[in-house]
């Protein structure tokens, strides 16, 4: 796990897409996170969980 301020990530975004490509990257704004950078397999993983979990309690 990777953490960056938003600073960090304006001043070199390359960075944390290559970061995020190992693990997510939280990004924080005034010490608090306020985004989390991950990379669109990641998210595809996520999204597909979240709907089967939404199904299953659909239908269960």
């Amino acid at each position: 796990m990777t953490t960056i301020s938003a600073r960090e990530f304006n001043k070199d975004v390359s960075a944390a897409k290559r970061a995020a490509a190992h693990s997510p990257v939280f990004i924080t704004d005034r010490g608090r996170t306020s985004h989390v950078l991950l990379t669109a397999e990641e998210y595809q993983q996520l999204a597909s969980v979240r709907s089967s979990l939404a199904e299953a309690l659909e239908h269960g």
